[in-house]
C-alpha cells in the first residue's frame, strides 16, 4: 500500500475528524437537554404562578385582565386592594383602586374589599416592597426620586410604588406566638398627628392598622392635620379614604401649627377608648402588634408599653426587624441613645424574651398608656414646643412617680427613620429643642443639672418659662427625685451617680517621652492629662 495514497488518512486526520463528530453529537446533546429543563421550568412556572391561585386574580378570568409593568390590575370587577401608582408622564401621586386611577377619590364603596378578603389572601409576590423586600425604582424614575426626595426626607416614589396593603412578616418568635390574651382587653383610641405627610405613607399607615388589629378593641383612630400646606391629597382625598373604613376615624385640623405634643393633647382630649395609642403617621405596624401593649396595660394601668420599633429604609422601604436586645437610655446631652440590655435585665426575665423589658426611656413615638393615667400623670408637659424632650421627660416622669416604662419584645411596628426632619421649627430647631430639656432639666434632674449644664453651658442661659405647675405636679404625685431614678432604674448611667461637687475643669497636658536603648532614639508617646476640679 502507498503511504503517500491521497485516499488513505492519516492519524491525526483521522482524530480530528472524530473530534468534529463528536463534538457535534456532544452539541446536540446539550441543546436537547437544555430545551427539555426549559419546557418543564415553563410548566412549573404555570403551575406554581399567582394566577393559578385565588389571590387576587382568578386564573379563570385573567384574559379580561389588563396588566400592565407595575403589576397593577385595571378589571373593574375585581376586588382590588389600593395601590398608589405613577403617573409616568408627570409623576403624581395616583391612588388605583377598581375604578380605576383617580387623583381624588370619588367611590368609596370599594374601599371596604380590602379588609374583607378572606385570611391568607396575599397580594401578587413580584409586587415592589412585598414581604418587606426592598423597592428598586425603575430606572426612568430615579432622576425625579432624587428630586423629589426633599419633600419628606424619604423616598415617596419608592413608598408610591408600594401596595398600601403590602405583606412584611410575621415578626413574633414562636414564644410570643404561645401567649394567651383575654377576650376584655382594654379599647384604645389611636392618635396620629401628621404636617405635611406623604399621601402614601399616610395612608399605609391606616391600612396596616386596619389589617393587623383586632378592630373590636379600636375604639377611634383620632388624626390631628398640624397645619399642612399645599397638600391636596390630606384634604379631601384623605376625607373620602376614611368615609367608609371599618372603624371611626376623626380629622382634626390645626388653623396653626401646634407641633407634636399640643396636636396630641388636642387628639387625647376628644378621645373615649379606655387607652391612647400614639402612632407616628409614617409606619407600618405588623401582626398581633395591638394585643401586646394593650394586655400590660390591662396588667397594670400605670404601666406606659412601648413596641420594638423596626426600620423602614428612608431610600428603599425595605422593612428590617428592630433588635430585641437594645433598649432605650441617653446622654449627657440629653440625646436618646439605644443601649443593649444589661446582664441584670435578662436575669430579671430569666431570659425570656417574650417579656416586656423595663426601659429606662422610650423612644416616645409609638406607645399605649391607660387614658386615665395619662392625665394623672401630667400628660404632656404643656410648656414644651413643636418637638424634642418630651420623650426623656415623659419617661422620667412616669419612673419617678410610681410607673414604668416597658418595651414589649412581641410588639413590632415598622417606623420610617429619616436622617433629617423635612420640616421648619419656630425659631430653629436648636432653639425649641434647648427650651425643651431646659424644663425638663429644671423639673426632673435636681442636682444632675448641673452636669447636663457643665457640658452644654448655652443651656444654663435658656428661658424655660414657668415651671411652678410642673414642679406642683412633681409635689402633688409624691415623686422621687432624680438620684432614686438612677440608682434603681439606670445605674447603667454614665453620669456620676454619687458625687460631691461640679466644677470648672483644667486639663495639664504632659508629653511623656522614653528613651529606646534598642535604637538610640526618643520615641514620642500618648499625651497624659490631670484633670482638676476647682
Amino acid at each position: 500500500m502507498n503511504p503517500l495514497s491521497p485516499y488513505h488518512s492519516t492519524p491525526t486526520e483521522v482524530f480530528f475528524k472524530r473530534f468534529r463528530l463528536w463534538k457535534r453529537q456532544y452539541l446536540h446533546v446539550v441543546i436537547y437537554t437544555s430545551l427539555f429543563w426549559i419546557f418543564i421550568d415553563v410548566f412549573f412556572i404555570m403551575l406554581f404562578s399567582d394566577c393559578t391561585k385565588e389571590i387576587i386574580l382568578p386564573c379563570s378570568r385573567t384574559s379580561a385582565l389588563v396588566v400592565d409593568s407595575h403589576s397593577q390590575v385595571s378589571d373593574r370587577s375585581l376586588p382590588i386592594h389600593p395601590k398608589i401608582v405613577i403617573d409616568r408622564r408627570k409623576y403624581r401621586n395616583r391612588t388605583q383602586f377598581i375604578n380605576g386611577i383617580q387623583n381624588v377619590i370619588t367611590t368609596t364603596s370599594v374601599i371596604r374589599r380590602w379588609w374583607e378578603v378572606a385570611p391568607g389572601v396575599t397580594n401578587p409576590t413580584n409586587w415592589h416592597g412585598e414581604a418587606g423586600r426592598a423597592v428598586v425604582i425603575p430606572s426612568e424614575l430615579q432622576s425625579e426620586a432624587k428630586k423629589r426626595f426633599a419633600e419628606n426626607q424619604f423616598n415617596i416614589l419608592a413608598s408610591d410604588l408600594v401596595a398600601l396593603n403590602r405583606s412584611i412578616k410575621d415578626q413574633r418568635s414562636s414564644s410570643c406566638l404561645a401567649h394567651k390574651f383575654p377576650v376584655d382587653l382594654p379599647t384604645t383610641s389611636i392618635v396620629i398627628v401628621f404636617h405635611n405627610e406623604g399621601n402614601s405613607t399616610l395612608l399605609r399607615t391606616l391600612t396596616s392598622i386596619i389589617l393587623r388589629s383586632p378592630t373590636k378593641y379600636i375604639r377611634e383612630i383620632i388624626m390631628v392635620d398640624d397645619a399642612s400646606v399645599n397638600r391636596a391629597y390630606l384634604k379631601d382625598t384623605l376625607e373620602t379614604f376614611i368615609k367608609d373604613l371599618p372603624v371611626t376615624v376623626r380629622i382634626l385640623r390645626n388653623n396653626e401649627r401646634l407641633g407634636l405634643m399640643k396636636s396630641r393633647l388636642r387628639g387625647a382630649e376628644i378621645a373615649t377608648g379606655d387607652t391612647l395609642t400614639f402612632l407616628d403617621a409614617h409606619i407600618e405596624c405588623s401582626p398581633g402588634w395591638l394585643e401586646y401593649l394593650l394586655y400590660e396595660v390591662k396588667k397594670d394601668r400605670t404601666a406606659v408599653v412601648c413596641p420594638i420599633i423596626d426600620v423602614i429604609s428612608d431610600n428603599d422601604f425595605a422593612y428590617l426587624t428592630g433588635s430585641d436586645m437594645t433598649w432605650g437610655g441617653f446622654n449627657w446631652r440629653l440625646n436618646f441613645r439605644w443601649y443593649p440590655v444589661p446582664q441584670r435585665e435578662e436575669l430579671r426575665r430569666n431570659r425570656d424574651h417574650s417579656l416586656p423589658l423595663l426601659s429606662p426611656t422610650m423612644a416616645g413615638g409609638l406607645f399605649t398608656i391607660n387614658r386615665e393615667y395619662f392625665y394623672e400623670i401630667g400628660a404632656y408637659d404643656p410648656g414644651m414646643e413643636v418637638w424634642g424632650g418630651e420623650n426623656l421627660e415623659m419617661s422620667f416622669r412616669v419612673w419617678q412617680c410610681g410607673g414604668k416604662v416597658l418595651i414589649h419584645p412581641c410588639s413590632h411596628v415598622g417606623h420610617v427613620f429619616r436622617k433629617q426632619t423635612p420640616y421648619t421649627f419656630p425659631g430653629g430647631t436648636g432653639t425649641v429643642i434647648f427650651h425643651n430639656n431646659k424644663r425638663l432639666v429644671e423639673v426632673w434632674l435636681d442636682k444632675y443639672k448641673d452636669f447636663v449644664y457643665a457640658v452644654m453651658p448655652d443651656l444654663k442661659r435658656v428661658d424655660a418659662g414657668d415651671v411652678s405647675e410642673r414642679l406642683a405636679l412633681r409635689q402633688r404625685l409624691q415623686c422621687k427625685d432624680f438620684q432614686w431614678y438612677l440608682e434603681n432604674i439606670y445605674p447603667e448611667t454614665s453620669l456620676p451617680i454619687h458625687f460631691h461637687h461640679v466644677g470648672a475643669v483644667s486639663l495639664f497636658f504632659l508629653s511623656l517621652y522614653l528613651f529606646d536603648h534598642r535604637s538610640d532614639y526618643i520615641s514620642y508617646l500618648e499625651p497624659l492629662f490631670l484633670i482638676l476640679i476647682s
